[in-house]
């Protein structure tokens, strides 16, 4: 999952562990830092994220979750001790999936934790292996969004869900230059629209579809037919 030919500002991309994959865990970790760069950077709410996760505390034991891209394991912050989930942390980064596996030994949850090595755009898992997917700032980052769509899609149960945030291309031009000078730096991919995230999952068999902005962020959600 590698993007090809953005690496003008000598970043590197996800699977070379650029700068922003450890500042971002880093901020979220920080709530106070981290709300002051989302509000400026993003115009968007930090507490929002933190909500996000904190639905995954109130998932009964025997769930099955899926998280791609784990990143840094900032979405294990919603998970409890002892809940009895099995939740297969997935990223295309084994730096990455290193950092997940020490986050979940520090917030005590590592035996609910595997990681696992895999590209989103072609997740080693059969169809309908998870009750819930997640996918916190993800979709932005692939070089092939609507592919990311169709796999997470495909390996959700019918009548599970999908959530995730990401950053849109029509959120408004003050958010422009972010992501163009992400793409300068190969951690963003082509991205998408409202649009295409609503059409998408709606593809794929996903009803009551619901999209909401947190300025240059926006939190998705869908259940599977």
């Amino acid at each position: 999952m590698k993007l090809p030919g953005r690496r003008r500002l000598g970043l590197g991309g996800w699977s070379e562990d650029p700068l922003w994959a450890t500042v971002y865990p880093w901020l979220v970790s920080h709530p106070t830092v981290g709300r002051v760069a989302w509000a400026v950077g993003l115009q968007s709410d930090l507490d929002r994220l933190y909500a996000a996760t904190d639905e995954l505390g109130a998932l009964p034991a025997g769930t099955t979750v899926l998280d791609v891209p784990c990143g840094g394991g900032v979405a294990l912050r919603g998970l409890r001790p002892g809940q009895g989930l099995r939740y297969v942390a997935a990223d295309i980064s084994r730096t990455m999936l290193d950092r997940t596996a020490d986050a979940a030994y520090a917030l005590g949850v590592e035996e609910q934790v595997e990681t696992r090595l895999a590209d989103v755009e072609d997740l080693p898992f059969e169809d309908g292996a998870f009750d819930v997917v997640v996918s916190f700032t993800g979709l932005h980052c692939f070089p092939d969004p609507a592919r990311a769509v169709v796999e997470m899609m495909r390996v959700l149960r019918p009548g599970g869900t999908i959530t995730g945030s990401t950053m849109l291309n029509d959120s408004g031009l003050r958010h422009a230059p972010l992501r163009t000078t992400g793409r300068l730096a190969g951690v963003l991919g082509p991205g998408c629209t409202s649009e295409d995230v609503h059409l998408w999952l709606t593809a794929q068999g996903g009803r009551d579809v619901t999209l909401e902005p947190s300025g240059g962020m926006s939190y998705f959600r869908a259940v599977k037919r």
